[in-house]
């Protein structure tokens, strides 16, 4: 499997968010909804996306224009502005739910029409967005490559999809939540691959040992037979190096030893099964490399804390 391919093949939006937002400045509105991950096209005006976590260097505040994306990866939250120094006028909780923030701004951002929010249809500010409201909604490994807030601006790379998302955001069709869900899916898919082509992204260490021929090699065999009972050895015959060589060289570029690496794999793989449903865990054990649903099961909750049945629940 494409090491990209893999990474992105996981969103699946079920009855995402989706609005159209106008705003009239000074405008300020802290999201705090704890949403995974949220896609933002700035469509008129121009924006500040600021991020709250001080998550190293992605907590820098972020400058959107016409056309740009930005990607927030929740649940930590952050402001949305006309201004960094617009003191935030509503916060947007869990469920969407917006409150003012103080008494001035009762009122200020209503409902507009179909999946229109904000002031004033005509204010000349508007954002596209799309969140996804469930982690379950996407795969833990493509969460963990992403920084807290990315913006792909249209110098490096202008959306295709952009009218049509403008386009059908607004309109009210028999199986429209349908049509958003795998729009935004594809909106994300595209943005995120355009994003991991810069030479900017911080990509995971295991997506930049990919291009290692000895360790790149190593991690193709892992992620397209996950099932296998790999052991270093068999990896490193494989690989063209010794048993020794290649676990050296397997954690000076991914950061853990081969095993480690395979265990978090395969249990993330079995999380994603786990989330579309239809097997069961004796059958999702078997396909990521376990010979029982007890051996999962309890490797599976040494990594996520919870039994697959409650992960699935």
């Amino acid at each position: 499997m494409d090491v990209l391919a893999g990474l992105l093949e996981g969103p699946r939006a079920r009855g995402a968010f989706m609005i159209r937002a106008c705003f009239e400045p000074p405008w300020a509105v802290r999201i705090a909804d704890g949403a995974p991950l949220s896609v933002m096209i700035m469509v008129e005006g121009e924006a500040w996306i600021l991020p709250e976590g001080g998550d190293g260097g992605a907590d820098k505040p972020q400058h959107i224009r016409p056309g740009d994306i930005a990607i927030a990866r929740g649940p930590a939250p952050y402001v949305c502005c006309d201004d960094p120094d617009t003191e935030p006028r509503a916060e947007i909780g869990p469920g969407q739910e917006c409150r003012p923030l103080g008494p001035a701004h009762v009122g200020r951002y209503k409902d507009l029409g179909v999946r229109q929010w904000g002031e004033s249809p005509d204010a000349p500010a508007k954002m596209l967005i799309g969140t996804y409201q469930m982690r379950g909604e996407l795969t833990a490994r493509l969460l963990d490559a992403l920084p807290a807030l990315l913006v792909l601006p249209t110098e490096v790379w202008r959306c295709p999809l952009t009218p049509l998302v403008a386009e059908e955001i607004v309109r009210d069709e028999p199986g429209q939540d349908v049509v958003l869900d795998r729009l935004l899916d594809l909106l994300l898919i595209a943005s995120l691959r355009a994003w991991f082509s810069r030479p900017e992204a911080d990509a995971p260490a295991w997506y930049r040992a990919m291009g290692d021929p000895v360790v790149g090699r190593a991690l193709r065999l892992i992620q397209d037979d996950p099932a296998r009972p790999w052991t270093v050895v068999a990896l490193a015959e494989r690989s063209g190096v010794s048993r020794a060589a290649l676990a050296r060289r397997f954690t000076e570029l991914v950061g853990e030893p081969p095993m480690a690496y395979l265990t978090g794999w395969r249990l993330a793989l079995a999380a994603d099964l786990l989330r579309e449903g239809g097997s069961t865990v004796a059958a999702i054990a078997r396909r990521v490399g376990y010979g029982s649903a007890f051996a999962l099961s309890t490797a599976f909750k040494r990594q996520y804390g919870v039994s697959p049945q409650e992960y699935r629940t």
